[in-house]
């Protein structure tokens, strides 16, 4: 399951520096804007503690955990939708990604430049919101026009959609994103999903934040989370430059250590990753035996036979029956055997909905 999230936001915010924590690839981190013109693409790691513990007991050969691609998408700025900024292409590089990631810059420093000589995250959101908007009704209103003349013909999918377009055009021109608009039926819901609008997308707000300000946040970071709250949005408070000295350090020991001082429990990086994964409406199911644990990925609500097809589609075409634990289980009892022994072992048909953290084997006939 290809998955990608981009990150988005004004120049010189902290994205690429995001980018670099979060990805092994090395985006370019330079004190002027449009110095990452091509997208850099990391595929990282989604971090799961459960997959190291049942690891202490199954000693496999090998753990896979998820992954998830991040794009560093260059800067926008005001005017992108008209292609100011080479913002066509990286209006395209936003299309193509499954979230989006906004990075808002949230933190004081002389050094750095802010393309709009002054420090307001609030004002940063609203330039990027617009110009995703004009975008999306620049699509909306050339699809219109074609799909109005098939529905007045009789066609039934076109009215669908026709009424789509409009409930959306109607909440853009009022300053909304896309995103806010949600539809009862299931074909309306297939034509919003077809039209791929950029605003439709979800979104997670990350306040970059100084040092000082990696626990709490800051005046800045707490209006974008007012906002976020409005609209329903996720926020992330980090603190870029600590996350990139953290990424910096050796061992597991030294970045616990240096997490410890910060009284923070987890890096922002993981908490990102994490928010990311579930801002797509996705969970994991394991898989653990003596070649590899390994974490799989399935879209929240799917039924056993489903998430087979993702391990392959012989799995889901010949599917019997999967053998279900919890994951609770599996560490109280210590062993496959003894989960057995103990009664607690499920056997599931096709209409068991898979829970995040179920270890699965599958039995199927083809």
């Amino acid at each position: 399951m290809a998955l990608k999230c981009g990150i988005v936001g004004l120049p010189n915010v902290g994205k690429s520096t995001l980018f670099n924590c979060l990805s092994s690839a090395k985006a370019q981190a330079a004190n002027f804007p449009f110095c990452t013109i091509e997208p850099n693409v990391g595929v990282i790691t989604v971090p799961d503690e459960r997959l190291t513990k049942l690891a202490e007991i199954v000693h496999p050969g090998r753990i896979v955990p998820a992954t998830c691609e991040i794009v560093d998408i260059a800067g926008l700025v005001k005017g992108a939708s008209k292609g100011e900024g080479l913002g066509n292409k990286f209006l395209g590089n936003i299309r193509e990604t499954d979230a989006i990631i906004h990075v808002l810059r949230c933190f004081d420093d002389d050094n750095i430049t802010h393309v709009d000589g002054t420090i307001d995250p609030v004002r940063d959101k609203e330039i990027i919101d617009t110009e995703l908007q004009l975008k999306d009704l620049e699509t909306i209103e050339a699809r219109l026009g074609k799909q109005q003349k098939v529905a007045q013909a009789g066609n039934k999918d076109a009215k669908v959609e026709v009424g789509v377009l409009e409930a959306y055009k109607a909440a853009l021109e009022q300053g909304k994103n896309a995103r806010t608009v949600e539809f009862d039926s299931k074909e309306e819901q297939e034509a919003a999903r077809n039209l791929f609008l950029l605003t439709a997308k979800p979104v997670l707000y990350v306040c970059n934040v100084d040092e000082t300000a990696a626990k709490t946040g800051n005046e800045y970071s707490k209006r974008i989370e007012d906002i976020a709250k409005e609209e329903g949005a996720e926020t992330l408070v980090i603190a870029g430059k600590t996350e990139e000295d953290i990424a910096g350090l050796e061992t597991y020991e030294d970045k616990k250590m240096f997490l410890d001082e910060l009284g923070l429990e987890e890096s922002g990086v993981n908490r990102l990753i994490k928010k990311a994964y579930s801002l797509l409406n996705l969970e994991t199911f394991i898989t653990a035996g003596e070649m590899e644990v390994k974490a799989w990925t399935y879209h929240k609500g799917w039924k056993a036979p489903q998430c087979a097809g993702v391990i392959h589609t012989d799995f889901e075409k010949g599917f019997i029956r999967a053998e279900v634990i919890k994951y609770a289980d599996y560490i109280q009892y210590g062993s496959e055997a003894a989960v057995r022994e103990a009664g607690k072992l499920g056997i599931e048909g096709k209409e068991y909905v898979v829970q995040d953290g179920d270890i699965m084997h599958f039995r199927f006939n083809v």
